[in-house]
């Protein structure tokens, strides 16, 4: 059977149904301090509360789910500087299978440790994308498992566009859902879910601007890689995939840049004033709210929260 290059509502909503016992249907919260503060009705979908920390465990469960038996027989592998890597361990460990995961040394420690909770087998490599795809070329030679790409797979995204659907049952009539763009599987599958289940809200996309491929690629309309990317969202250091870019390309309303400072203050701010623990990833999407406070005035804006996996060591405001 020919699959389609994009998921489609089908797709979606079986994502949905497959992964229901093996993750959270996070709550949506909101923040009255955060409120008066962006003059916006504001409401965070909490995938910093998911399985494993974030979204990516939606994304790892559908394809490792979806995945015929004979092909999972002798494992899967990625390349993951974090969250994806503990999602797809994760996923692995629920079919009882192998995972190998290559990633960067420079990685934090507390996604290397998390990975190795869920019995991932860890190969390091220098901290370029050249590297990492050697290094994973290697292992898949060696093990002959599965490769599932991070972001730029079918079923990922499927999986990842689940956060959103959920999103909009449980707080229906957004006029902005907004998330943040590394590799683009969350708003690639965010923008598929609001086109099938919420065709009245808009999409931006926050990006760092030491990391702003996407949004140079989205108003040059043609794929452009992520270069030295310079920022402490360290899970936004990717290049969008070939699968991402058409959907974001089509259905993404905006990508709008926000620097450092603003994502650390954000961070700091939801951690203070809402009480939960976010990583700078997520807090790009914030800081770019209050950064543009005017454009969003009064507006109904739902936020993804990507994830929560910080290095409380290494904290970016010490």
């Amino acid at each position: 059977m020919e699959q389609h290059l994009e998921p489609g509502r089908e797709d979606i909503l079986k994502a949905a149904q497959r992964i229901q016992p093996y993750i959270h249907r996070t709550p949506v919260m909101t923040c009255s301090a955060i409120d008066n503060l962006a003059g916006a009705s504001i409401y965070f979908k909490c995938e910093n509360l998911q399985k494993a920390g974030a979204f990516k465990s939606r994304g790892a469960t559908n394809a490792v789910f979806s995945i015929d038996p004979y092909d999972l027989k002798q494992g899967v592998a990625t390349h993951s500087s974090g969250n994806h890597a503990a999602a797809l361990a994760r996923a692995a460990h629920l079919k009882n299978i192998p995972a190998y995961i290559v990633m960067p040394e420079n990685s934090s420690k507390v996604k290397i440790a998390a990975v190795k909770t869920y019995g991932g087998k860890i190969s390091f490599c220098t901290p370029t994308l050249e590297a990492r795809e050697e290094k994973l070329n290697e292992v898949l030679n060696e093990t002959n498992a599965f490769e599932i790409h991070p972001y730029n797979n079918f079923s990922v995204i499927a999986g990842q566009a689940t956060a959103a659907l959920e999103f909009t049952e449980d707080q229906p009539g957004l006029d902005v859902l907004i998330v943040p763009v590394g590799g683009g599987g969350l708003l690639s599958g965010t923008a598929l879910a609001v086109h099938y289940f919420s065709p009245s809200t808009k999409v931006i996309a926050a990006e760092p601007s030491g990391a702003d491929d996407a949004y140079q690629s989205f108003y040059q309309k043609r794929l452009i890689p992520s270069l030295n990317p310079n920022t402490i969202a360290d899970g936004l250091l990717t290049s969008l995939g070939t699968l991402t870019f058409p959907i974001i390309r089509r259905l993404v309303n905006d990508i709008v840049t926000v620097n450092d400072q603003a994502t650390m203050e954000a961070m700091k701010l939801v951690w203070e004033r809402m009480k939960i623990i976010i990583e700078p990833s997520s807090a790009v999407a914030l800081a770019m709210v209050l950064r543009h406070k005017q454009r969003f005035a009064g507006q109904k804006i739902g936020i993804i929260i990507s994830g929560g996996n910080v290095d409380l060591m290494h904290l970016p405001w010490l």
